[in-house]
């Protein structure tokens, strides 16, 4: 077995030649020299060396020093050397260190006592510390306190050793003593630590003795105290009453540690609605006062738990909570919303919501860089409180148009989102909506945000003003038509050419944008820069936004503009009477929309018109030319009713989920009711009370056996050995972000005693064992719980596996017990999750470099193979299950997961089948936004239905890990 080393620093000199360098070094009289000869011999110990020719040297020519430096290096000598032999006595020579170290505990200078008296607390041997007690033991009375503290530790040290109770029969007396008389705190703290780790009944006597004056007590050994009462309580649940007087006294203490420590140490010990509220009180204080922002990370999860096991004690505390938004960092901004959005009830709504609202106002005043995603995370959480209280909507909605034109696009997208949603869920607010909208469209410059700002103006404008006013703001928008015009050549062209540079367009890119479906659409990014062909002319000498868009290539909102325009005119000649007038709406829209076809198929651009907007365009020109009443219909209502359908489902998805999380065990016909007001109390105080009945109601309720439930439990252990081996072993695997804790329980199954029996394990994969786990001595048909922690460093699949070995009276061979291997599934790490369909086409769209795999299948229907999808992959499908009812040639999914490690998982199914089942396309990815842990990879695979069914996997990596490491979706 590999020995345990508690620090390592690589050294590259080899050892022959530097050997007698340092010994030379060792002799000399330079104190130096001396000092860099004992670092050099120090590193070659840590590194694996041996060096036995050097310990005379040190004995005679570095025990004697009287440099306080050499001295401390000497001791870090001594503790790395090897004092035993390999039967694990202690070697003659080291008999000669003894007569030193008494030397120096009885040392004139505190420093060199101080530091020896350290050394003894991380030696082992009882042959070498044995003649040194008497010595240690006068230095607990010694005038100076550093001495005394490390006295106390070593007095501790000593006493723990495997024969040290029997080396200091009254160690804990003569420490309780010095704790009474003790006056330093470090040291007091130091007494009390060794009373509370080897005489725990004498460390509670002395607290509850000075149960008074605990709060008068230094910070260290507050937290000291802290630490026994949580020991003790979890010993005996019994005696809480009495300890947490000490921890509510403990709370106003002035050290913010303490503070923390008390809060935490209460909700552990107590479920009173006092005692909550106290904590929750405690750490809304610490989230407010300390300017550290890992602190109040910590204290934001702490906030988090309380809020999910005792939600109706921090609805009234979330005001406080919100106050941590005053901090710049967007990580604790994040969280205290994500908190806040959780405790949201109809009492609070209005002053969170106002909250909310000054934010969102000072995200417009301030120049920092981060306001615009700020301003995103408010605009959200604004969505959020008046989609659950739709009262609120009007108090915001016209505040968050103002934002329409944000630089942010994210924001501004959020915006139109959220409008999107109110205008329907409230139709008081439509007339006044509608205005602000058409009032405030010529302000924005994001092409998504003009799509959605469209259809909610084609579907919305009811009235006859209304209609009239969207059609002319879309008009205003759009310019003077032509978009272009052609030039004589023999014409004057210098006010040609002031028109060219004042208004003209260079497209400088093309890229693909991703559809809410996954499917793509052209997307052209340009600068409107001078583009002068000698024979055109821009149309005008102002431009609006939509006809900006316009001449970058962007088509696809060309084709909104013109279904936009074709509903306004189709409602139009329902509210006008006037039949002129309808006539010379209709005659507008479609010299708009032959303009747009003349401009797609024109050489201005880089790029022509694509396809599907040119057949969108076309469409809506054949319709105007030729309308009808069921044309009407399906224009008009059909896909509004969409949209109020997708809605309905949203709102039910998220109603099941809220009723899921209500859901509680409830107690049996036969329990047995506890009235509070019948409750005897016998001296007990208010919070004690109180938390006797939350105990007795968790009982009642079955909390408490759940608690102790080990049924789950049961269906997760592994055995690791088999039923007629003579030892036994089985573990219980516990993922926990990047850790993996075995829980490994072994067995002796014999009638002799199993000596030195270790667990050794070895890992496979991006897995790393911690830690070596120490040898044990099983006694007859016992057993043993052993601990094992492994990290984890990436999402991928790895193995564990080893072996049990022990030594036997009867044996004179070690016995080696081989164990199954453990496999840790990548599926562990992921669980289904929830995202936006904005941040799934932001994910979606981060990409690259595709390899393919082929993988085989029998089954044909779309349906049950996106089923097996979700299973096999521990995904959560975002489409709604109405829009995959039904039959239909197309099929299209939006899955999403996410990793313990940060990761988010993407699936995007596309199925577009013909009349003879021929194809079906698809699209996984697994996306990873900040840190890199873990390859990230999009799988495309097609899915052909003929005689036998095949996949055709194309991952996308980011990253360079092996290609062969990265699939845990081929389960499917």
């Amino acid at each position: 077995m590999e020995k345990s080393s508690t620090l390592l620093i690589h050294f590259d000199k080899g050892t022959p030649a530097i050997a007698n360098e340092i010994k030379e070094a060792l002799e000399g009289s330079d104190v130096i020299a001396k000092v860099e000869a004992m670092k050099k011999a120090i590193m070659l110990l840590l590194n694996g060396e041996t060096l036995p020719q050097l310990f005379i040297t040190i004995v005679r020519y570095v025990l004697p020093s009287e440099d306080h430096v050499v001295q401390k290096l000497l001791l870090l000598y001594l503790e790395i050397i090897e004092k035993t032999d390999v039967r694990g006595r202690v070697l003659p020579e080291m008999i000669l260190i003894c007569q030193n170290l008494r030397n120096n505990l009885q040392h004139p200078n505190e420093y060199i006592r101080g530091v020896t008296l350290r050394f003894l607390c991380r030696l082992n041997e009882t042959e070498i510390i044995e003649p040194l007690i008497p010595s240690v033991l006068q230095n607990l009375e010694h005038r100076h306190p550093y001495i005394r503290r490390n006295a106390i530790l070593a007095v501790m040290s000593i006493y723990k050793l495997p024969q040290g109770d029997q080396l200091l029969v009254d160690a804990p007396e003569m420490i309780e003593k010095v704790l009474a008389s003790e006056q330093d705190q470090s040291a007091k703290r130091n007494a009390f630590l060794m009373l509370f780790n080897c005489a725990q009944d004498r460390a509670v006597n002395y607290l509850l003795t000075n149960v008074d004056r605990v709060s008068e007590w230094g910070e260290l050994l507050q937290m000291v105290v802290l630490e026994l009462i949580r020991k003790v309580c979890r010993t005996n649940r019994g005696e809480k009453g009495k300890y947490i007087k000490i921890i509510i006294s403990l709370l106003n203490a002035p050290s913010t540690a303490v503070i923390y420590e008390c809060a935490g140490t209460l909700v552990s010990l107590s479920s009173a609605p006092t005692a909550i509220r106290a904590a929750a009180n405690t750490y809304c204080q610490l989230l407010l006062s300390q300017s550290d922002n890992n602190v109040k990370l910590i204290v934001l999860d702490q906030l988090n738990e309380l809020r999910s096991s005792h939600r109706e004690i921090m609805v009234d505390l979330i005001m406080d909570v919100l106050r941590a938004l005053s901090s710049p960092n967007l990580d604790i901004r994040r969280k205290t919303l994500d908190i806040v959005l959780e405790l949201i009830t109809p009492r609070n709504i209005n002053e969170v919501v106002l909250s909310l609202k000054k934010e969102v106002v000072k995200t417009q005043s301030g120049e920092l860089e981060k306001n615009g995603e700020y301003r995103q995370m408010l605009i959200q959480a604004i969505h959020s409180c008046a989609i659950k209280f739709p009262e609120v909507a009007s108090t915001v909605v016209h505040l968050l148009m103002d934002f329409l034109g944000d630089s942010n696009v994210a924001s501004a997208v959020d915006v139109i989102v959220f409008v999107r949603e109110i205008i329907e869920m409230n139709p008081k607010l439509r007339v006044s909506i509608i205005t602000r909208l058409l009032d405030n469209f010529y302000q924005i410059r994001a092409a998504r945000v003009c799509s959605c700002a469209l259809w909610i103006i084609g579907e919305y404008c009811q009235s006859l003003s209304e209609v009239e006013s969207g059609i002319a703001t879309i008009k205003q928008c759009l310019g003077e038509l032509p978009f272009f015009s052609i030039v004589e050549e023999g014409e004057d062209t210098d006010s040609s050419k002031k028109v060219q540079q004042a208004n003209s367009i260079t497209v400088s890119s093309r890229r693909p944008a991703i559809l809410a479906d996954g499917t793509y659409a052209t997307q052209s990014a340009a600068s409107e820069t001078a583009f002068s062909p000698p024979t055109l002319v821009q149309g005008s000498l102002s431009s609006g936004n939509l006809r900006s868009l316009l001449l970058t290539g962007d088509f696809f909102l060309g084709a909104v503009v013109a279904c936009t325009l074709t509903k306004l005119v189709l409602r139009l000649e329902e509210v006008q009477p006037s039949q002129v007038e309808v006539n010379k709406a209709i005659t507008h829209a479609l010299l708009i929309m032959v303009s747009m076809l003349q401009l797609g198929q024109s050489a201005v651009l880089s790029h022509p018109i694509d396809n599907d907007s040119y057949d969108r365009v076309a469409l809506c020109i054949r319709l105007l030319c030729n309308t009808g009443d069921e044309v009407k219909k399906i224009w008009l209502k059909s896909c509004r009713q969409s949209f109020v359908k997708m809605l309905s489902e949203k709102q039910l998805r998220e109603t099941e989920e809220l009723k899921a999380k209500a859901l509680v065990s409830h107690a049996q016909p036969d329990d047995l009711i506890d009235f509070y007001h019948l409750k005897s109390r016998k001296g007990m105080s208010q919070l004690e009370l109180e938390d006797e009945v939350q105990d007795d109601l968790k009982r009642a309720t079955g909390e408490f056996i759940k608690d102790g439930d080990d049924a789950n439990k049961l269906n997760r252990i592994l055995q690791l050995t088999g039923f007629s081996d003579p030892v036994y072993a089985e573990a219980y695997v516990t993922v926990h972000h990047y850790d993996i804790v075995l829980d490994v329980t072994v067995i002796n199954r014999t009638k002799e005693t199993l000596q030195n029996l270790c667990l050794e394990l070895a890992t496979m994969g991006d897995l790393k064992l911690v830690e070596r786990p120490q040898n044990y001595t099983l006694a007859p048909e016992s057993s043993k719980q052993i601990k094992a922690n492994i990290k984890v460093s990436s999402t991928e699949t790895g193995v564990i596996f080893g072996n049990i070995v022990y030594e036997a009276s009867n044996v004179l061979e070690r016995t080696v017990v081989v164990l199954n291997d453990i496999h840790i599934d990548i599926m562990d790490y992921i669980s289904p999750a929830v995202c936006s369909d904005a941040a799934f086409r932001t994910m979606w769209a981060e990409f690259e470099w595709e390899n393919k795999v082929a993988v085989n299948t029998i089954i044909q229907d779309e349906k049950e193979f996106l089923d097996h999808i979700i299973k096999s992959t521990n995904m959560k499908c975002l489409t709604a299950p109405s829009a995959l009812d039904g039959e239909c040639g197309f099929l299209a999914a939006n899955l999403y997961a996410k990793s313990v490690f940060g990761e988010d998982a993407l699936v995007n199914e596309i199925r577009s089948l013909s009349s003879r089942r021929e194809a079906v396309d698809a699209r996984v990815a697994v996306f990873k936004p900040k840190r890199f842990l873990a390859p990230i990879f999009v799988v495309h695979f097609v899915f052909r239905v003929t005689q036998e069914v095949t996949f055709t996997f194309e991952p996308y990596f980011y990253g360079k890990r092996s290609f062969d490491r990265c699939f845990f979706f081929l389960v499917c």
